[in-house]
C-alpha cells in the first residue's frame, strides 16, 4: 500500500478531500470544544428561553436557555468517540478473528462463520438497543455496542480478503522457507489487506455516529448532562410545536457529518483501487 500514491488520488477526488477536511476539523473542534464554546453549554438562563438565532446566540436558545452552539460543540465529542470505539473494537477482534479463520479454514471456518452471520441476521440497531440493555443505558456503553456490531463486519471483510492472499507465491514461499502461521499472518497477510479494511472503518466511522445519535435519541445513548446530537434532537421534539428551530441544527449536524464519512469513504475507496473509477 503506497501512501503517498493514495494521498495524491485523493487530492483529485475533490468531494472526498473536502469531506476529510471537515472531518478533521470536526475532531479537532471536538477536542478543543469547551476551549471554543462562546458560553457555557450547561449554563441556564431563563430569561433567554427559546431564542431564535440572534447575533450573540449564533443557533438560537433551548427551552432552559442554554446556547445550542455551545452545546452543538461539545456534542461532536460523543459523536467522534463513538466514531472511534466503532473502529477501534473491530480492528483489534474482527479483524485478527477473521484472518485466522481465512488462514487456518476447516472447521475453525465453518464454526467463525456460522456464528458472524448469526450475529449479521439481526438489524445493526436492533442489536445495539439490546446490547446497551444489557450492558447498562449510558454513552460509554453504547459505543462498546456500536463496536461490537461492526466487528463482524470487519472479520467478514478479513476473512475474504485472505482467502484470497493466502494463496498468493510470496505466502507459499514463505511457508517453505519454514515460516510459522503467525509470522506469515502478521508480516505478508496483514499488510496487503490493509487497503480494504481502512477503507471499512472509513464507512463505518460515519455510520457509528448516526446509531449513536440513533440511540441517544431513544434515550439508550448520553444521558443528561452529557451532551450529545442525538439527545439535542430527543429534547428539541418535545418542543418542535413551540420552536422547531431547535431540531435543525443538531439534525444537520448529524446529517453532514454522516454524508462526510460516507463521501470520505467512497473517494478512498477509488483512490486505493483506481480501478473501481474506470468500471
Amino acid at each position: 500500500m503506497n501512501v503517498r500514491m493514495i494521498g495524491r488520488r485523493l487530492v483529485k477526488e475533490r468531494l472526498a478531500f473536502v469531506s476529510l477536511i471537515y472531518l478533521v476539523l470536526l475532531i479537532l473542534v471536538s477536542i478543543f470544544a469547551r476551549h471554543l464554546a462562546p458560553f457555557d453549554p450547561d449554563a441556564q438562563n431563563l430569561n433567554n428561553l427559546m431564542l431564535p438565532p440572534n447575533g450573540t446566540h449564533w443557533f438560537g436558545t433551548d427551552e432552559l436557555g442554554r446556547d445550542i452552539f455551545s452545546r452543538l460543540l461539545l456534542g461532536g465529542q460523543a459523536a467522534i468517540q463513538a466514531g472511534l470505539v466503532a473502529i477501534i473494537i473491530p480492528l483489534f477482534i474482527g479483524v485478527p478473528l477473521g484472518i485466522i479463520s481465512g488462514y487456518l479454514g476447516g472447521i475453525v471456518d465453518d464454526i467463525f462463520m456460522r456464528i458472524v452471520d448469526a450475529i449479521l441476521s439481526f438489524p445493526a440497531i436492533l442489536l445495539a438497543l439490546g446490547i446497551t440493555g444489557a450492558l447498562g443505558v449510558s454513552l460509554w456503553n453504547a459505543m462498546i455496542a456500536i463496536g461490537i456490531i461492526f466487528t463482524p463486519q470487519f472479520a467478514r471483510l478479513a476473512r475474504g480478503q485472505t482467502l484470497q492472499v493466502r494463496r498468493e507465491p510470496y505466502v507459499e514461499a514463505s511457508k517453505i522457507s519454514g515460516a510459522g502461521p503467525i509470522w506469515i499472518m502478521i508480516r505478508h497477510i496483514l499488510p496487503n489487506i490493509a487497503s480494504p479494511i481502512i477503507v471499512q472503518a472509513s464507512f463505518s466511522f460515519s455510520l457509528a455516529i448516526l446509531v449513536e445519535a440513533s440511540l441517544s435519541f431513544l434515550g439508550m445513548g448520553a444521558q443528561s448532562p452529557q451532551i450529545s446530537w442525538g439527545g439535542m434532537l430527543h429534547q428539541a421534539y418535545s418542543m418542535i410545536a413551540v420552536n422547531p428551530l431547535m431540531m435543525v441544527f443538531p439534525g444537520l449536524a448529524i446529517l453532514v457529518s454522516v454524508l462526510a464519512g460516507n463521501f470520505f469513504g467512497d473517494g478512498l475507496r477509488v483512490a486505493v483501487d483506481p480501478k473501481i473509477k474506470r468500471n
